[in-house]
């Protein structure tokens, strides 16, 4: 009989939690799929969690995880610790020096150390698994990385985080304000305390900086200065986008081109037709694009216990059955260092809102601004107000580089009748 794959846990939170269950509840399913079982023989965390304890009960416990990577009998280390350096990077790299297989859900982490990580990894055939890092309970990294093999990725564009999506879907809906969505959010535990890795970007461009490595076989890059936020996102200009024909959505995009690719994380304006447009509240989705697949659309349950839990034992199974690929895809040696563009080379339409005074040559100082940058204006309109008040004027422009439009807004701005900064909002067509 097969040995069983040994497995060490270490972070028993929502996730740690799942894996745990999920590993109990369907061991004999795992068992016929990939031949052997998958024993839990150590865990990991600041305390043990009293709702796992009869899961628990005689598995070795450690109250430090970088002796239990170090320490336990295990085949594989699981890491679901969090955080971008300290205990966790150890902990992998403690297991990964001790011939132990890793098994990570952090982005973070992978953002800033995964090429490293992998370097390791490789270096001592040992697998480095991180589909649940990405996009939740969606399969986006086996995809990529087996499905689609045959493909040159040509673009991967999606939705990353799923609380600013549900953020975005409930303004959308029922008109709320940033603010009070996000409160709403909270309250469900959508959104952390403090959600700033979240609604600025910053979770969306750790997982965008892993596709973009899988997609195109180069080096971990994250690019801080293409990554945008949605605090700035109103209701009024998701009424105008609506409109317009748009939803807004966040979006992590990337291309290939030549010898750069795009990388950006950033609000966007997409045709309500298009599939991405119709994910709403916490889901995810993910559209690649390759040679000869052409589309193809992925969409679900982006975190939580069970989608994420679901993911990490993908990647278990797939030890415990001996299937090893290359961490991106390629081997590490073989990563085609290619640099990312600057956000300033983005070419495409944008939607500007304006909030001005009401008088006489407005719309025509803004329109000579606009020319003045080397901006086309596709379509202008003003909404119906009261003379004399504050009055928002919208419009959409012709495709132009970001340098330009930028140009233009710094133009609008210094406008004596422009009364708040100019609102910008890309316009992705796909």
């Amino acid at each position: 009989m097969t040995e069983p794959l040994k497995v060490a846990v270490a972070g028993l939170g929502t996730v740690g939690g799942g894996v745990i269950r999920l590993l109990r509840q369907q061991s004999d399913l795992i068992r016929r799929r990939c031949g052997r079982a998958i024993e839990l023989v150590a865990v990991s965390a600041l305390e043990p969690p009293p709702d796992l304890a009869a899961e628990l009960a005689g598995v070795p416990w450690f109250g430090d995880a970088v002796t239990m990577a170090q320490d336990a009998a295990a085949d594989v280390v699981v890491e679901l610790i969090g955080g971008a350096h300290g205990v966790a990077l150890r902990m992998c790299e403690t297991a990964l020096e001790h011939g132990r297989h890793v098994v990570t859900a952090n982005k973070a982490m992978l953002a800033h150390h995964g090429t490293a990580l992998a370097e390791r990894a490789e270096s001592r055939g040992l697998s480095l698994g991180f589909e649940a890092a990405v996009a939740g309970g969606i399969p986006v990294i086996k995809a990529l990385r087996e499905g689609l093999a045959g493909n040159r990725i040509l673009e991967i564009h999606g939705i990353l985080n799923g609380t600013c999506n549900y953020i975005l879907s409930r303004m959308r809906r029922e008109g709320l304000e940033f603010e009070a969505a996000l409160a709403d959010a909270q309250r469900l535990g959508y959104a952390e305390a403090d959600p700033t890795f979240d609604i600025d970007g910053i979770d969306a461009a750790h997982k965008l900086a892993i596709l973009a490595s899988v997609a195109f076989g180069g080096p971990v890059r994250l690019v801080p200065d293409n990554v945008e936020g949605i605090r700035h996102v109103t209701a009024i200009d998701i009424k105008y986008a609506e409109q317009l024909g748009y939803r807004i959505k966040l979006l992590g995009i990337t291309r290939r081109s030549g010898a750069l690719f795009e990388q950006r994380v950033h609000p966007c304006l997409v045709p309500i037709e298009t599939p991405i447009a119709a994910v709403e509240d916490v889901f995810n989705a993910v559209i690649i694009v390759g040679d000869f697949v052409d589309r193809v659309v992925l969409v679900g349950r982006g975190a939580g216990a069970n989608p994420t839990a679901s993911a990490v034992v993908a990647d278990l199974v797939d030890i415990a059955a001996g299937r090893h690929a290359p961490t991106f895809g390629v081997a590490v040696a073989d990563l085609d260092p290619i640099e990312p563009a600057p956000l300033s080379a983005r070419v495409g339409a944008y939607y500007v809102r304006l909030m001005v005074r009401d008088e006489v040559g407005v719309l025509a100082s803004v329109a000579g601004a606009l020319a003045a940058g080397g901006v086309s204006i596709a379509q202008f309109f003003q909404d119906r107000h009261d003379p004399g008040e504050k009055v928002p004027v919208v419009l959409t422009t012709h495709a132009t580089d970001e340098a330009s439009m930028r140009r233009a807004l710094d133009l609008i701005t210094g406008l004596g009748p422009v009364m708040e900064p100019p609102r910008l909002i890309r316009i992705e067509p796909f």
